[in-house]
This record gives structure tokens, C-alpha cells and sequence, in this order.
């Protein structure tokens, strides 16, 4: 556990937070309503890449210079300012004030369109930007060079000593229902698959992927299908990882877990399987499905006794995974690079309301 303070003046600013992976919606929009916080209490995590101002457009930093940042297919603009921002929940922050003039915001809350917004109480200097708009997650993100670690060198004690306890996934966190009470699909889920699907593109290699009934076609199966030739299934997208059976055959892509404590990702035992990474929450439910039943186990019910449990929640529509997240992870693929994967990246770049999303 550390905390974070100001380099000016030492003070304490977030409570005692533990370092965990940045999760791939942390940068996306979702509905338009007021968002839960992006991080769980007592955590925090780092953008590895550069954000804030200034950006550039593509046509000036140019695809050499962006390769050696590791994107390599055009976006729209790319953002010059320091990497390393720090993301805690706003509850986590301590010591630090508003910034009146730097409080705007689009709807019903600040958006962080004016820069950091937030001062450190004692010496004033601007630490950090809270952003709590609406389809915005709630967030606090702390300029990278404006705190610092106590201690300073968690990251190295963090990648040295606690490396990815597989064992203990499930136990340790929670599955995330794909469906929202009121019908909507989750905002995890269509991140998280945003994320997964470039990856599987990439792998697939530009054949035909087969997707197990179930939860897979439902998420996976109408974008693959729009985006990959019609066919006979080349290769078999299948669920791997911990407490799960190996999967027969070397032709499989294997849909593995990324822990959200460290960020690895889970490898199988098989060399040749071509692997996937998927949100650990919405892994989980993928690997172990856990529908309430629809009578008791013990049977059915008594004659004139009527059901008052909730059936299973159904969606109200069909599932869209997050267009954003899959065109932000599929750029930052070397595959993108590959003549058919860099059209279907256009495409889906030049349409932006359109099929599959």
C-alpha cells in the first residue's frame, strides 16, 4: 500500500491505495447517466501512455513516430503530454481543493475539458483532474509529474513480489453479470469484448472463427460474422485459463483471463494456441456461467404458490461491443498492419454509426 503526495510540498494526498491493472474502459463513455466510480476503493492504476495536452494530429507526428509509440494504424489525434497518469476513486483523494475557474463540464458534472482541476490544499499547486460528468466514470486522475509514491518504488516491489495468484481468481473476485436490471447490456461487457474482438481479428487471420452456443456467439458472433469471410470455422474461439480443462486440438484461440491485480495474462500449456485477452470479471462469468435456476432445485413449486423470485434478466437488444475500445486496442496491434486487418480497421474508422456496432 502507498499514498500519493505533492512534489512541492509533501502533503498526503489519497488515503493508502494498492496498485492494480487499468481497467480498458477507462477511457470510454457509456450512456447518459451519472456513472459509478472507475476504480474500487482502496486501488489505484497508471496509464502507461501519454496523456493530456498537447496533441497532434496524425498527419504530424506521422506513422514512423507513432509505431515507436506502439500504434500503428492512423488515429485522429495523439496526445503528447507526460505518460504515467495515476487514476484513484474520488473518495481515495485527500488534501485537495477545486479549481473554480476549471470546473466546466458538458452536462451535470466537471468533464476535465479545461485541465487539472484540482489543488493541493496546503501549497496550491494544480495535482490533479476529478472528472464526474454524466456517461463519464467518476475517476480523479493525478498529474504524473505533479505527485509522487510513498514509498517511491511500489510499481518495482509490486512486479517483484506479488505476481498473478491464478489459483485464487475466483475466489478472490467477482463475476460480472452481462445484463443490467434495467435490460442494458453492461458497460464492462461491451469494453471488454471491444478489447477481446481486435485480438481476435488479429488471430484469426482473416478466416472464419467458430464460437461455442452461448454467452461468445452472443457478444462475439455478429460482429465476427460481419468482419470475417463466410465459411467453415478455420480456428475455434474456446474459454482456457485457470480451472478449466485444457482444450482439445492446436487450432484453438484461447480466451484467457487478464488478472486485474497485475495485468498479466494467463497462458495456456499449449505453445500453438493463439491467445486472447478478456477482462477477469467478464471471464469469469464466460468460464463459469452461474444462471439462477428457473425452478427450485428440489423441484417444482406447490399447487396455488406462486413464483416472487425474478427470472433471469434478458437483454433489450442486441449486443454492440464498445467500437472505441476495439478500434483503440486493434491500432495498437502489429497485426493492423496487415493489408485485409488495416481495411477492416478503415472501415470501421470511416463509419462510425454502422454495422457491427
Amino acid at each position: 500500500m502507498v499514498v500519493f503526495a505533492c512534489v512541492r510540498c509533501d502533503a498526503v494526498l489519497t488515503r493508502p491505495v494498492e496498485r492494480v491493472a487499468l481497467p480498458v474502459r477507462a477511457h470510454r463513455t457509456y450512456g447518459h447517466d451519472l456513472l459509478p466510480a472507475l476504480m474500487e476503493s482502496g486501488t489505484y492504476a497508471v496509464d502507461p501512455e501519454p496523456s493530456g495536452l498537447p496533441f497532434r494530429p496524425w498527419s504530424e507526428v506521422g506513422a514512423e513516430a507513432a509505431a515507436e509509440r506502439g500504434v500503428f494504424a492512423p488515429v485522429h489525434r495523439l496526445s503528447c503530454g507526460a505518460p504515467g497518469a495515476v487514476v484513484v476513486a474520488p473518495g481515495d483523494t485527500r488534501g485537495t481543493v477545486l479549481i473554480p475557474e476549471r470546473c466546466d463540464g458538458y452536462c451535470i458534472g466537471l468533464d476535465g475539458r479545461d485541465g487539472p482541476n484540482l489543488a493541493c490544499a496546503r501549497c496550491g499547486s494544480a495535482v490533479a483532474t476529478r472528472i464526474d460528468d454524466c456517461s463519464l466514470w467518476q475517476t480523479v486522475w493525478f498529474v504524473p509529474d505533479a505527485v509522487r509514491r510513498v514509498p517511491e518504488h511500489d510499481a518495482d516491489v509490486r512486479s517483484a513480489d506479488r505476481g498473478a495468484d491464478w489459483d485464487a481468481l475466483a475466489e478472490e473476485y467477482r463475476a460480472a453479470p452481462p445484463v443490467e436490471p434495467c435490460g442494458g447490456w453492461d458497460a464492462r461487457w461491451e469494453a471488454a469484448v471491444g478489447a477481446a474482438l481486435a485480438h481476435v481479428l488479429a488471430a484469426s487471420g482473416g478466416a472464419p472463427v467458430g464460437l461455442p452456443d452461448g454467452i461468445l456467439t452472443d457478444t462475439f458472433g455478429r460482429a465476427l460474422d460481419a468482419l470475417l469471410p463466410p465459411g467453415p470455422a478455420a480456428r475455434r474461439l474456446v474459454p482456457a485459463g485457470p480451472g478449466l480443462p485444457a482444450a482439445p486440438g492446436d487450432t484453438d484461440i484461447a480466451l484467457v483471463p487478464r488478472h486485474p491485480r497485475t495485468g498479466e495474462v494467463w497462458q495456456p500449456s499449449d505453445p500453438t494456441a493463439a491467445v486472447v485477452p478478456l477482462e477477469a470479471d467478464v471471464w469469469l462469468h464466460v468460464a463459469f456461467p452461474r444462471e439462477p435456476l428457473p425452478v427450485p432445485a428440489t423441484g417444482g413449486l406447490p399447487d396455488g404458490v406462486c413464483r416472487d423470485d425474478p427470472l433471469p434478466l434478458r437483454p433489450i437488444r442486441l449486443f454492440a461491443a464498445d467500437r472505441h475500445v476495439f478500434l483503440h486496442t486493434l491500432a495498437r496491434l502489429p497485426a493492423v498492419r496487415e493489408p485485409w486487418l488495416r481495411a477492416v480497421y478503415d472501415a470501421i474508422q470511416e463509419t462510425p454509426f454502422g454495422h457491427p456496432f
